[in-house]
């Protein structure tokens, strides 16, 4: 095995996608609405509008969050109008799978990232998993 990321940018709260989608103009890669199904069979009870899928791995991570975000810069009012007339959360997540006897990835954001995520108040969110 080698090790792999992938990072996307998220929007997580109570709206309606579709109305997501308009205010950004853009067509989200994964969504889902309050009372969608799950593939448990339980209804979600938030939603979910995700966009900028980067599975192209690179050991300094920061290259993927920009790649992640970087159909949005030019969206950060759109995006403070969102989260203020929505209850709505935005969350840049970062998901590294990483083995052993690899050496580490950089997982340090860049000042762009940073700058992005202070500005529409975007959360990091890294979810580790390791393997053997």
């Amino acid at each position: 095995m080698n090790n792999r990321c992938y990072t996307y940018f998220r929007i997580v709260g109570k709206f309606n996608t579709d109305d997501i989608s308009h205010i950004l103009n853009l067509t989200p890669e994964k969504k889902w609405d309050i009372g969608d199904v799950r593939p448990n069979g339980r209804k979600y009870d938030f939603a979910n509008w995700a966009i900028g899928y980067c599975k192209d791995y690179n050991i300094d991570t920061s290259v993927q969050m920009e790649k992640s975000i970087s159909i949005l810069m030019d969206k950060k009012e759109e995006l403070k109008q969102i989260r203020e007339k929505n209850d709505a959360e935005f969350y840049l997540q970062v998901v590294p799978t990483l083995c052993v006897d690899e050496s580490t990835p950089a997982l340090a954001p860049s000042m762009t990232v940073m700058d992005f995520c202070y500005e529409t108040r975007t959360q990091i969110d890294i979810d580790l998993y390791l393997e053997d």
